[in-house]
Order: C-alpha cells, then structure tokens, then sequence
C-alpha cells in the first residue's frame, strides 16, 4: 500500500510541482456518518463522525501540457485525523494522502473543485474475536485510504473559506478478513491562506518563456492519441477468506486491453480479464473444483483521465465465466497507472464489487504499438 503514495508522489514531481506560482494552506473542519453499506454493519453507527484536515497545496505554472487543459490544477498533501461514529468499537482514524484538485469554475472571487485523492490510513482499533468482536469492518491497523469529493472556495485577498462534500473510504483491499471498509460521507468548512500568491489568474499566469515550453510539450504527448494502443497486463495479489486468521489465496491474472485517448482529458479502455483467483477453492470447500472450474473471464470498460504519464482509471465489468458465483456478477475497477517512455507501465488499483473490496490488483504491463 505504501505504493499508493509512491504513485502520487511520482506524479507530482513528474508535473512541475517544484516551479508552482501559487502555494497554501488550508485547515478544514468535518462532520458526517458512518454510511453502513452492509446489513451486519448496522450496529456500528452509534455517533456522528468529526475530523479535522490540514493539507499544504500548489499549482503549477504550467510547464506540462495537461496543466493547462485541466485549468491548473491544485497538488498537495493532507493530514486526516477523526472519528469514524463509535469510538469503542471502532475508535480513531488518522491518515496521509496525496490529492489533486480539478477546478470546474474558475473565477475571481469564486472556485468549484472536483477531488481526487489516495494514500494511507491507521486506525487503533481493529477486530479481535475474544476484545473487539463487533468490528466487523476492519481488521487490519493500516489500510489503504481514498477520498473522492466536491468543495466551492470563496476567495478573498489572500485567503478563502471552502465549503464541501467528500467520501473517505478506509479498506485493506481483503487482504484480511472481516474487511467490509469504513465509508464516511463527511460535510466541511475550511479556510485557507495563499503563501506565495502572485496577482494573476491561474490561466495568465505563464510568462514568455513558460507559454514556449507548454507548447514544445503539447507537440510531444507523453501519450499518443486518436489511435488505438494494444497491450496486455500481468496483475498479482493476496485475498484472504472466512473464517477470519485464515489461509491467504494467490491471485494471478491477466488483462488484454485496447486504449484511446481521443483528447487531452479523455481516454477509453476497453478489455478482458482471465482471473485465476484460488480463495474459490475455500467457497463451499465440500465441492471439488479444478484450476478450469475456478477460473472466472470478465469483459470490461474503463474511462481513463490522463495526466501525462500518469493516469486514473475508473472501469466497470461483467463476468461472462463465473461458475461458481462468489460475488456478484459486476465488478468495478478504480486506481492508478504509470506510463514510462518505453511502453512499460505500473498500476495498482482495487477491484471491487460495489463498496465491497475483493482485492488490490499489483500490475505490470505492456503495450504492443507504443510510440510517444
């Protein structure tokens, strides 16, 4: 999971973030519940949730061609401290992570960001059969975190009050059971000072020099577009089953795919998956399978939003060979990607059915007519 951090880091200091025009701070204040997406977990909500974040951002001047389409975009880093709504059962919640924020409205005075973000998270409590059999949510003290949100920032001087709506997600992708995952819908205030703030708007901001730049990087795309890329994935990863102290199951599989990035904020991936995912041999163990019985094939598609090298994926797919049924017939993807120049590429992400985690999928995979 520290790869999560890794992923962000490499993105941040692949985009410029040490020639940024603009610094801050921004502390925020938030309220919210715990969103019990599971039956069993209905005995878990017995407070409301409070956490406080403080993050230190940047925004680029623009030396990369992406910073420019995606009307120069925040980066940074937050710290997340709170409560989660049972302070027995569940306890604190404490986690870091690397976020970017997309501005939808840009104005003077006013600003509406969408949020993406990911990192790591620790909580002090966790499941014990004999001390904390209650929590059935989370069995591991760190775990990976996501937080994906909306926020309006009112703008004056040199600082700004932010109101805004997120969910934080805490799950250890089934690396260990019982791992149903906290979801924290949470409400916000916030306010936030500009360190090194210049009196020009984000997209007047480029010098001479700074505008030549942009346009040698636009003429050379880190990846190449209007044409379809072919490539094929290694992925590897662990998930364990109940009963809980278990045994941990190997996952190998493979993702064929073909990708197309028609604009600079747009890409398209369209794949199949072989999943060779051995915990099925631990569903209804009184049955004998083989190797062929548990293997599950899924088509599947995916939007992708390209930042020059990096990548988020956000995909959906459907078993079309599930024999023995575990989970449910839909799956869904989100995470993140690294492009190197030679057609390699890394990925972690998770796999989910719905809000439930069924593993982290650790890849690594090529592409066949890669030419940047």
């Amino acid at each position: 999971m520290f790869k999560h951090m890794l992923f962000l880091w490499t993105m941040l200091s692949s985009g410029g973030i040490f020639s940024q025009h603009e610094s801050g701070l921004e502390y925020r204040s938030k309220i919210g519940f715990l969103a019990a997406h599971r039956g069993t977990m209905g005995h878990l909500a017995q407070q409301h949730s409070f956490a406080g974040e403080i993050s230190y951002y940047v925004i680029p001047k623009g030396t990369k061609f992406w910073h420019g389409s995606y009307r120069y975009p925040k980066m940074g880093g937050t710290l997340f401290v709170g409560s989660v709504g049972n302070m027995d059962v569940l306890g604190i919640y404490g986690g870091l992570y690397g976020f970017m924020e997309f501005p939808f409205v840009s104005k003077r005075h006013f600003r509406f960001y969408g949020k993406l973000s990911s990192g790591l998270g620790y909580t002090n409590k966790v499941y014990d059969p004999v001390k904390n059999p209650k929590n059935v949510a989370m069995s591991s003290h760190v775990n990976a975190l996501v937080c994906l949100g909306l926020k309006n920032e009112f703008h004056f001087k040199y600082s700004y009050i932010s109101l805004g709506l997120d969910l934080t997600h805490f799950s250890n992708g089934a690396n260990k059971v019982p791992n149903l995952g906290i979801n924290l819908p949470y409400f916000s205030v916030g306010f936030g000072h500009r360190l090194n703030w210049r009196k020009l708007s984000p997209d007047k901001a480029l010098t001479a020099s700074t505008e030549k730049s942009v346009i040698m990087e636009i003429s050379a795309p880190a990846t190449p577009r209007k044409k379809w890329l072919y490539g094929m994935t290694g992925i590897l990863s662990l998930k364990e089953i109940f009963p809980t102290n278990g045994l941990k199951y190997g996952v190998y599989a493979l993702n064929l795919h073909m990708r197309r990035f028609s604009k600079p904020k747009v890409g398209v991936e369209l794949g199949f998956d072989v999943i060779s995912k051995q915990a099925i041999l631990g569903y209804k163990p009184e049955i004998p399978k083989s190797q062929w019985d548990i293997l599950q094939m899924g088509l599947y598609a995916a939007y992708l939003l390209p930042l020059d090298q990096f990548h988020f994926v956000l995909g959906m797919g459907a078993y079309v060979k599930d024999k023995y049924k575990p989970e449910d017939p839909m799956y869904h993807r989100i995470g993140m990607r690294y492009y190197f120049k030679n057609g390699l590429n890394a990925q972690i992400q998770l796999k989910t059915h719905w809000a439930r985690a069924d593993y982290v999928e650790w890849g690594f995979g090529y592409t066949f007519n890669y030419k940047q």
